[in-house]
């Protein structure tokens, strides 16, 4: 077997500060995801865990964790305080998310959002399942802290497939949506010094700017413009005509 992947890499140049991804069939005949660093490339499966293992017999780690939970729940007539999760347990959960988050930038970076959606969502439930179970808050903080970065990749997965549609409204409603639980994540930390710093959501801030910038006027908005526009020319006939036509779009 030839271990020598020199040839792969010399062909596919790597990009500091880019990220180069690519898809193809393997072997296995399963979807395959590749992503260039900078001493070589990372491969993934496109579908189920990244890695292709089944820990435990389960599609991962997650839901050998969650079939532990209700096997507790079932011995102990559904009471699940006693159910815990190690630092070993926790640390292996976050290493699996770490998979899943490797892919979730490929495929944003392919436009592949209904993937990305998939992806966070089941983080998301990641984080949501050690921050009840973990045996101390520092152990569930490992996973938490990364909550903002999770909740803006979301935001944009669910919102610019709306874009693409011409869907402005609820695209902004999404942006507007995610926001919002980024500003609660840091308020229910009792942290909301941290809204004005995050990354997150001035990025999010700025792409919201842009899209109601690039979102088509309405009838009314247009009105009101030329309405304004009239009155800074001081061309008061232009601007009574506009106001009956305003007057008489707010009876329709």
């Amino acid at each position: 077997m030839d271990f020598d992947i020199s040839e792969i890499l010399n062909h596919w140049d790597y990009e500091p500060g880019g990220i180069a991804v690519r898809k193809f069939i393997g072997k296995d005949g399963q979807e395959k995801i590749q992503l260039r660093v900078d001493l070589g490339i990372l491969q993934m499966n496109a579908q189920g865990r990244p890695d292709g293992k089944k820990p435990m017999g389960h599609a991962s780690l997650l839901e050998f964790y969650q079939s532990r939970l209700k096997q507790h729940q079932q011995a102990h007539n559904g009471d699940d305080d006693d159910f815990a999760l190690t630092p070993e347990d926790c640390t292996k959960l976050q290493l699996e998310a770490l998979q899943y988050h490797h892919r979730s930038i490929c495929l944003l970076q392919m436009s592949d959002h209904p993937g990305v959606k998939r992806d966070t969502e089941r983080n998301l439930a990641v984080f949501d399942f050690v921050n009840r179970f973990a045996e101390s808050q520092e152990l569930a903080w490992s996973l938490q802290q990364f909550r903002p970065q999770l909740l803006m990749m979301h935001t944009r997965a669910v919102a610019t497939p709306l874009l693409q549609a011409n869907d402005f409204k609820g695209a902004i409603q999404r942006i507007e949506d995610g926001m919002e639980t980024i500003r609660e994540f840091y308020r229910e930390l009792g942290r909301g010094d941290l809204v004005e710093e995050s990354n997150e959501l001035l990025s999010l801030e700025d792409w919201l700017q842009e899209v109601q910038e690039r979102r088509p006027l309405s009838k009314r908005e247009r009105l009101e413009r030329q309405l304004q526009l009239a009155l800074e020319k001081e061309d008061y006939e232009k601007a009574a005509d506009v106001r009956d036509k305003l007057k008489k779009l707010g009876g329709e």
